[in-house]
């Protein structure tokens, strides 16, 4: 059964670091749950993941994990080098997946040293072969996790207000321009998002209060109000973006 964000569930924690513990805690359970080989995550970008990276590299937690049976892939990547420090990769390279014992073949950066479109289309390849399929079958998600953010303009992974990529409904990954962020994106679709066991989103900080509250609304004139997932969606946030600190 698909759940759209009128059917999410919410759960309000009391700051950041709760957030992160939390999905910390989600990650585990997904992964000793999942009911493939592999579990298949898709990590978030921006500044809410840093705590969580940083929790789950501490090594009593890295041992929780069977990491042999994790395959990392990303929601969306700003179309610049691995080494730019915007780059969403960098960040979790640096703070996570360098220090667990992870094998780099179960890695998959989205690639950025091509054009946007042909990266797109290369990612899409990757997660195609990982897959088993170049179509997404009912009752089998593409995911186990897809974590994510939730911008003040209403945008998630890199679905932009008035991009093309939000009528997308034929590719599993796309791109995005934004004119009121830097970089080209890379970007899961709605397509390949919905083909999930769980979404998350993960929202702190007092400025997402407005946004919040739409995307609890189910208001599908934002980007992220147009979320689906054939499993679950749950919204994560401290009580400073609830309107509550």
């Amino acid at each position: 059964m698909t759940t759209d964000m009128k059917k999410a569930s919410s759960e309000v924690l009391a700051n950041a670091d709760a957030v992160a513990m939390r999905m910390a805690e989600l990650l585990i359970d997904a992964i000793e749950t999942c009911p493939e080989q592999k579990a298949r995550i898709a990590l978030s970008g921006g500044s809410t993941p840093k705590r969580l990276f940083e929790i789950l590299a501490q090594p009593d937690m890295a041992k929780k994990i069977d990491w042999s049976r994790v395959e990392i892939f990303y929601g969306d990547e700003r179309h610049v080098p691995v080494t730019h420090d915007d780059s969403n990769h960098k960040m979790a390279q640096s703070l996570l997946l360098s220090k667990v014992s992870l094998p780099a073949s179960q890695i998959h950066p989205m690639p950025t040293s091509s054009s946007a479109k042909e990266d797109a289309a290369t990612y899409q390849s990757i997660l195609q072969k990982s897959y088993g399929s170049d179509t997404l079958e009912p009752g089998r998600p593409l995911f186990d996790v897809v974590m994510l953010g939730l911008g003040t303009d209403g945008h998630t992974a890199s679905l932009f207000p008035g991009e093309e990529v939000l009528d997308n409904d034929r590719d599993w990954v796309s791109i995005s321009a934004p004119k009121t962020a830097p970089h080209d994106r890379l970007t899961l679709t709605y397509k390949a998002i919905q083909s999930s066991r769980l979404v998350v989103f993960l929202i702190t900080g007092e400025n997402k209060v407005p946004m919040l509250k739409r995307l609890k609304q189910a208001d599908d004139t934002i980007p992220s109000g147009r979320i689906k997932s054939d499993g679950k969606i749950l919204i994560l946030s401290d009580r400073a973006a609830a309107g509550e600190g």
